[in-house]
């Protein structure tokens, strides 16, 4: 067989003539929609397709982000600026004054305190006995007073005596009726009552500054055992525990991190031009990513006297934009004592500063409730 007609392609079992066979690979390759598409380029339009429709869908969510973002925060007016931050509470660390063992925990992480409510107690058994000593020493200094007092009593007595008997001897003698000799005996009888009695006043003096001794001691265990008893300083939640029940802690030891409800705020970084605007008391409003339509009112609190970043030494316009400097503000404490289950630390959001006053508050910037 002819190798030509047998590699002729077959339509219903026979064989195509040659000639027809080209003429219609001319017309699919005139009409190049109709072509087959090669294997071996497939991935690579496949990649480029995959590309732009990549780039479509970033191009649609900006829009709509973009789209949101106005919704919520149409443009400022000139005299309010504003910058990103994080919602912030004061860390107050509950710690040991003493060296000791933890003894009971009576709060744990996330749960709210009141001021002077008792949180943890450490172990404060030998304090105690301490306590129990001193006591017992005050008890023994007041009866030594009270046996003190009596003999300054009796002493009194002797001396008032001698000083009776001196005076008659006197008139004995000054009569004839009695020797001298007898006079100078009344005499020193009534020096050894004189000394006796400065002997006892010094004994209660004595007995008195053990008592108070005693008394200081007994104090200040006393003062020991309640500061063993650690409490919370302020109102708010509990944000770490770090101990637990047994532990032996140093003097200082945490035991606990207390956010502060009564001081609560954000700090933002504004440039130059701005910062120089903003003043201690100006009003803000701060907007929480997590509640973007309500604004919460607060002011400003501290504005940085010196610039975050350190300048070059040839400054350009775009240089000094770079200089950027810390401007805090605070929520009113009366509002945090209301919202308190609301408040989180680290949330994030914007805070709005109205460095002009004669400016009003956009609509969607109003003070919530």
């Amino acid at each position: 067989m002819d190798l030509q007609q047998s590699e002729r392609p077959e339509k219903d079992g026979h064989p195509e003539p040659l000639n027809e066979t080209l003429a219609a690979n001319e017309t699919l390759a005139a009409d190049g929609a109709h072509l087959p598409v090669p294997a071996a380029g497939a991935p690579r339009r496949l990649r480029v397709g995959l590309i732009v429709a990549s780039l479509a869908a970033v191009l649609l969510l900006a829009g709509g982000g973009g789209y949101w973002w106005k919704q919520l925060h149409p443009s400022l007016p000139a005299g309010i600026s504003y910058g990103n931050g994080r919602i912030e509470a004061d860390e107050v660390d509950i710690a040991t004054k003493y060296a000791g063992r933890i003894a009971d925990l009576f709060v744990d992480i996330g749960d709210m305190v009141s001021p002077a409510q008792v949180v943890a107690r450490m172990d404060t058994r030998d304090i105690e006995q301490s306590l129990s000593k001193s006591e017992a020493q005050g008890r023994e200094a007041q009866h030594a007073i009270e046996q003190a007092e009596a003999v300054l009593t009796q002493q009194k007595a002797q001396q008032t005596l001698a000083a009776q008997e001196i005076e008659r001897t006197r008139e004995l003698v000054k009569n004839g009726w009695a020797t001298r000799e007898l006079l100078d005996q009344r005499q020193q009888q009534l020096d050894a009552a004189n000394a006796g009695v400065v002997v006892a006043q010094a004994q209660v003096s004595r007995a008195q500054r053990a008592l108070d001794a005693a008394r200081h001691d007994t104090g200040f265990y006393r003062v020991q055992i309640a500061d063993n008893t650690l409490v919370a300083p302020k109102r708010g939640r509990i944000q770490y525990r770090l101990a637990n029940i047994g532990e032996v802690l140093p003097a200082g030891g945490k035991v606990f991190t207390l956010l502060d409800f009564s001081y609560v705020y954000m700090d933002i970084y504004l440039p130059t031009e701005i910062a120089g605007k903003v003043k201690v008391g100006h009003e803000a409003r701060i907007v929480l990513d997590a509640y973007p339509t309500h604004p919460i009112p607060a002011n400003v609190s501290f504005v940085a006297s010196k610039s975050q970043f350190t300048p070059k030494t040839v400054e350009t316009k775009s240089e000094r934009d770079k200089l950027m400097f810390r401007v805090r503000v605070r929520i009113d404490q009366q509002r945090l004592l209301t919202h308190s289950d609301s408040i989180r630390s680290g949330l994030p959001g914007v805070t709005f500063i109205r460095w002009d006053p004669s400016i009003a508050w956009p609509k969607n910037l109003e003070a919530a409730p």
